[in-house]
């Protein structure tokens, strides 16, 4: 199938507040925040106030999306960690919350006390593990010294400025690959003005505290994005929640070097990512990749760099990843060969358009094929390959690209962004047939949805 021109449906998210919200019953800790009508699939949301405020605010508006996401979660995470939900439970209690920080602590109490004014009933332990459900399979990982690594190959992002861009400002972008049972999921807008820090604008899960495939920007200028280093080894225990760094970093980073220093204080490996940073009043942006021994920071204002999850650093590739480097059909290397031909070929014109055509990108560099989604192109079709995403994802497993977003340094400093959720090439996922044609997915027949591909929509603050 010919890949949909993105660009020609666009309109204005008209953000309208929700009657949860407002009204002379309203509990107190409300004011401020809204829910807004679906829009091209997408939930928008503000929060603001304190950290308990911001959490009550969070569990209340989102009651049902964040009941129906730990459900999906409770089936997945024991499906992939091999671990029971009492030992998600007991690992969440005694590995994460005591390194979670008050601030985060109150806010997830928080969420637990909107829901509860919902009649929804799920304790803060519950919250702890859907926030760390991204690292705890690294943990699992840890504990099981034997196993391979099934540290996923999630996500394709760029960032670039100066002669490469059209303007010569930041440009960054960034699309989401997931199980399509949590990915079709993944579709809040969370606007949060908290007491501290700066204003934050990200794209989230129900429930996530973090963006937690991490693309969002904030008040000083700051935007922020991640792919996952593929086949990564290692936990540190005793260090602090990849889940509370993130946050952390996208609300009180004013510069490349503080998001650095929140990141790297206390890393513990989990959900271990390269970072992808953009300072728009310095014009400068970075790739920031973090392991948990080797870290590597690159800085530049005129160049790019892209994401994905392959390993950058070569002592990084060999000490803390299985990651098959010279393997150039694994999805990493083709996707990363995909990026190195469209850079340069772009050079000059790279703006919002253009982000938008290569997130959507369906050419094979391992095979030379254009028009052949699969989990070797930009816009991931994981259900569409023979291969799969081994160690993630088996032949025909229902993943790949569930959403994608783009701004350029304009849109950042005046807090927008362009996202759409779904495939953005215009191909759309129907559980039902997927099913018919693969019965071995079948447990997850009860919560798995379509992903429609809807039409790119503005989000704005202004």
């Amino acid at each position: 199938m010919k890949p949909r021109v993105t660009s020609v449906m666009l309109f204005l998210a008209v953000l309208i507040p929700s009657l949860l919200s407002c009204g002379p019953t309203a509990d107190p800790r409300l004011a401020g925040s809204w829910r807004g009508a679906e829009v091209s699939g997408w939930i928008p949301v503000r929060l603001q106030g304190s950290p308990a405020q911001i959490g009550f605010q969070h569990g209340y508006l989102l009651a049902p999306e964040i009941a129906d996401a730990i459900k999906v979660i409770q089936l997945s995470l024991p499906h992939e960690t091999k671990r029971d939900w009492a030992f998600l439970r007991t690992a969440a209690e005694t590995v994460f919350w005591p390194r979670v920080e008050e601030e985060y602590r109150q806010e997830l109490r928080g969420i637990s006390e909107g829901l509860a004014a919902r009649g929804v009933t799920i304790d803060v332990t519950d919250l702890v593990v859907l926030n760390g459900n991204l690292e705890l399979p690294y943990y699992t990982d840890w504990l099981d010294k034997q196993k391979t690594s099934s540290a996923p190959q999630r996500c394709s992002a760029f960032v670039a400025t100066g002669s490469w861009t059209r303007g010569g400002q930041p440009v960054i972008a960034h699309n989401n690959w997931s199980g399509y049972l949590e990915g079709s999921r993944w579709n809040i807008i969370f606007d949060i003005r908290p007491e501290k820090g700066y204003g934050i604008l990200m794209d989230g899960f129900p429930g996530l505290i973090h963006s937690g495939d991490d693309f969002g920007m904030n008040s000083a200028g700051i935007a922020i994005t991640e792919t996952t280093i593929s086949q990564f080894k290692g936990f540190e225990p005793n260090g602090v929640p990849e889940f509370v760094r993130a946050r952390k970093a996208m609300q009180y980073s004013a510069s490349i070097d503080d998001f650095v220093r929140i990141m790297a204080y206390r890393n513990n490996g989990g959900y271990a990512n390269t970072w992808l940073l953009a300072d728009t009043k310095r014009n400068e942006i970075a790739r920031l990749e973090l392991g948990l021994k080797n870290v590597t920071l690159e800085r530049t204002s005129d160049g790019y760099f892209v994401g994905a999850n392959f390993p950058v650093n070569p002592k990084l590739t060999t000490e803390e990843t299985e990651f098959p480097a010279t393997d150039f059909g694994v999805s990493g290397c083709a996707r990363r060969t995909c990026w190195e031909r469209l850079m340069p070929e772009s050079r000059g014109r790279i703006d919002v358009e253009a982000a938008k055509r290569f997130l959507a990108d369906h050419y094979d560099a391992y095979e030379k094929k254009a028009n052949a989604p699969s989990e070797r192109t930009l816009c991931g079709h994981v259900d569409l390959s023979p291969r799969g995403m081994k160690p993630w994802q088996e032949a025909f497993g229902p993943a790949g690209t569930v959403q994608a977003k783009v701004a350029d340094a304009a849109m950042v400093q005046g807090m927008e962004m362009w996202a759409a959720m779904g495939h953005p090439c215009g191909l759309n996922f129907v559980a039902v047939e997927f099913l018919q044609r693969h019965p071995e997915y079948g447990w997850q027949r009860e919560l798995l949805r379509d992903l429609p591909s809807r039409p790119w929509t503005l989000f704005s603050l202004r």
